[in-house]
């Protein structure tokens, strides 16, 4: 295992170089002059230049390029054009708010899709089984930003039960952590129903049965543990893809996290802490898409990585 988890992170090196090109040049290619932004409109074409010239914008690409490995080799990802920070301490800063959205989110959808999938499954050909995919099919039809904005029009414009935007409660959380869990709780519930199904015609759960097991220990203890693996995939895709900022709901809240300063940054021509958004999304990408190969041999012992 352990010369598993070396060798997949050896891997993930040439991945996250990828990465960082693809990042260096997508950033270069955002339509405005970064130096510009700085300047003004009132500045001059001197004071543009220099400006230029002290972030290193006026080098030929390949050199800029250079310097920002040279940079992520020495553990820094830059500093901010605007604060003037190192973009690490920007991410850091906002990094446990998207975290927390993150865990709430995939905790939240996990717990409904899980139910409403092995419920589905029980309850296959009856009316409980196209009722709870009529539900999940609607929750992967209806896009999240569309359910933030009737949330806010309801429970915060009309019933005034819950803040609008911020994070300066624990309200504050409920409305982003349900946008962001709706889809991912459908998902979970039709992958959850497809592997119980699969489940159900094992040998081992007529054992099961046969020793005379209740039936909801069968479901539970049994059927549900060894159907978790494609659900596993899934949840880790899922954290993974969250912890690397939900871009469009956490606008939509003014939240306070990842996905709003990569946003900022892109309007702002901040190029160093657009780049180092992406790359810390894509490292934690890989790093829980790692964990959750390493959690597969926890759900079945019959898994070996050599």
């Amino acid at each position: 295992m352990i010369r598993y988890v070396l060798r997949r992170l050896l891997l993930a090196v040439p991945v996250l170089l990828g990465v960082s090109l693809g990042v260096f040049l997508m950033a270069s290619a955002i339509p405005g002059d970064p130096a510009t932004v700085l300047a003004g409109d009132t500045a001059s074409a001197e004071q543009v230049e220099a400006i230029r010239h002290e972030l290193g914008l006026d080098q030929p690409l390949p050199i800029q390029y250079l310097r920002f490995l040279e940079r992520l080799a020495h553990g820094s990802l830059g500093e901010s054009t605007r604060t003037h920070r190192e973009v690490l301490l920007e991410i850091a800063d906002r990094f446990p708010y998207t975290l927390a959205l993150a865990l709430g989110a995939v905790v939240l959808s996990t717990v409904v899709g899980i139910s409403l999938g092995v419920f589905a499954a029980v309850k296959r050909g009856g009316a409980g089984d196209y009722l709870t995919m009529g539900i999940a099919i609607l929750g992967l039809s209806v896009p999240g930003f569309l359910i933030a904005l009737f949330g806010i029009i309801i429970f915060s414009l009309n019933l005034h039960w819950l803040p609008v935007s911020g994070a300066r409660s624990p309200a504050s959380y409920v409305l982003p952590i349900v946008a962001l869990s709706l889809h991912s709780a459908a998902v979970k519930a039709r992958i959850t129903r497809s592997s119980m199904l699969e489940v159900f015609g094992q040998d081992y759960l007529r054992t099961a049965r046969a020793k005379g097991l209740r039936e909801r220990l069968v479901i539970l203890r049994h059927a549900l543990k060894n159907a978790l693996i494609p659900i596993s995939t899934i949840i880790g895709l899922q954290f993974g893809a969250l912890l690397g900022g939900a871009f469009i709901i956490e606008n939509i809240f003014g939240w306070p996290g990842i996905g709003r300063l990569a946003v900022q940054a892109i309007f702002n021509r901040d190029f160093p802490v657009v780049q180092g958004t992406v790359l810390v999304a894509a490292v934690t990408y890989a790093l829980v898409n790692l964990a959750v190969d390493v959690f597969y041999a926890w759900l079945d012992p019959r898994i070996r990585y050599s």
